[in-house]
């Protein structure tokens, strides 16, 4: 479970705001059906902090919601607050909290466990069945996002911030919690070599830190030029690959072969079909040629050492697409691993035999648990001077775009499901600040 909200320090109990007072709130009705609404909120109850939202990131699933009034196979059915990457301070205390004062500056894990039943105990809470998600439809009455003015939320999830940390950076923990929860489930040791599938906010930070835990090469693939590009500039990878146009626009069904959602994790349009515009096997070809282009760059277009050295020892699959996984199991190497993080098409035939024949171990992974305060110290060593071995990049320049105020979330998330804006400038992490 995350640390307590405990402390020496003595609160301060008086809310800065009144028993129930009015807030602004972005509400999403229906399939770009988005509203600025009023909403009442209450004096935060036991346990909770009353935060002032100051920066919300908008995520793949803010994304298809926001499209589709659906993430996958979770259908939204009442009006829904999105947002869920967020930071902000603390503007009232509720009872039986200590550890807080007024105006300590916070970032939010937004899922709430029950604490209380068998894999909770285990510390894997991320997987509990009663967990409420803010900004998700899978719970019922939907747990509102932080796209409003002001949430009460439980103390135990805020994580107090350092001053040296950005609200931007803070919301951002958020995809991070999900790289480190993918690197620590493949476990790299020093000098592995890996493969990202996808360059958007996740598969950067998962390429980071694979680097951070000692993988000496790591190549990431994307559609999308700016996005490869970036991550080899700012250092979140090693190596770069660039997805031919003519690959990519063969195939109707991938985040890394559609332009326009690279790297989220927003579903497909329907399913393939035997009149879809390529065969599976046509598919799987694609796949191998993009596998063997993928290997031949992260080893600088030289021979690659032997053939049992074909392939890199850990791929992990950003987009959640059915011919991205595809290439993810011919580019890995007999005994390594495949990590599915991104979440998109559910249901996807793949071929089995390549990892039951190779002892490819396939784990996926579902958000994150225990991870913030790891993701807190990574942000605070990175300022520290004179420190030697890898340095995380900042996370403040993967914002490349904010919007004030929720009266303009609508052109938020607009763009957020692009990759370039109109003047042709890189999209890569929308935010929308108080």
């Amino acid at each position: 479970m995350a640390p307590s909200a405990t402390g020496d320090s003595a609160p301060m109990h008086i809310p800065a705001v009144s028993k129930a007072s009015t807030i602004n709130a972005s509400v999403l009705h229906g399939p770009r059906d988005l509203r600025l609404e009023q909403r009442h909120i209450q004096e935060p109850g036991v346990g909770e902090l009353q935060i002032a939202i100051k920066t919300t990131g908008i995520c793949g699933s803010d994304v298809s919601y926001y499209k589709k009034f659906a993430n996958g196979d979770l259908c939204a059915c009442q009006p829904l607050s999105l947002g869920h990457e967020s930071s902000g301070t603390v503007v009232a205390i509720g009872p039986h909290v200590t550890g807080f004062n007024v105006g300590d500056r916070v970032a939010l894990e937004v899922g709430i466990p029950c604490g209380n039943c068998g894999i909770c105990r285990q510390g894997r809470y991320n997987l509990c069945k009663k967990m409420r998600f803010r900004s998700s439809a899978k719970s019922f009455p939907h747990f509102q996002g932080t796209l409003q003015d002001r949430i009460n939320h439980p103390a135990t999830w805020c994580h107090k911030l350092p001053e040296n940390i950005s609200f931007d950076a803070a919301a951002l923990l958020e995809p991070l919690s999900v790289a480190l929860h993918a690197v620590n489930r493949a476990t790299p040791t020093p000098g592995s070599s890996a493969l990202v599938l996808g360059a958007g906010a996740v598969g950067l930070l998962t390429a980071a830190m694979a680097r951070q835990s000692g993988c000496s090469t790591v190549t990431i693939a994307d559609v999308d030029q700016g996005r490869v590009n970036f991550a080899v500039a700012k250092g979140f990878a090693t190596h770069g690959y660039v997805v031919p146009k003519q690959l990519h626009t063969s195939s109707s069904c991938s985040s890394l072969y559609n332009s326009a959602n690279s790297g989220t994790s927003t579903p497909c349009e329907g399913v393939m079909t035997p009149a879809s515009t390529i065969s599976f096997q046509s598919s799987l070809d694609t796949a191998k040629t993009l596998a063997a282009e993928m290997l031949a760059e992260a080893n600088g277009s030289g021979p690659l050492i032997d053939d049992e050295d074909d392939g890199v020892d850990i791929t992990f699959e950003c987009t959640g697409k059915e011919v991205c996984m595809h290439t993810a199991l011919y580019a890995t190497k007999a005994g390594g691993k495949v990590i599915m993080v991104g979440m998109g098409t559910p249901i996807q035939t793949l071929p089995m035999s390549v990892a039951h024949l190779r002892e490819i171990d396939i784990l996926g992974i579902f958000r994150y648990a225990n991870t913030y305060a790891t993701g807190i110290k990574l942000l605070c060593a990175r300022n520290r001077p004179n420190r030697g071995g890898y340095v995380l990049p900042n996370l403040d320049e993967m914002v490349t775009h904010r919007f004030k105020g929720l009266d303009n979330a609508k052109g938020a998330f607009e763009l957020a499901s692009r990759t370039v804006d109109d003047d042709g400038n890189l999209v890569l992490k929308v935010v929308i600040e108080a």
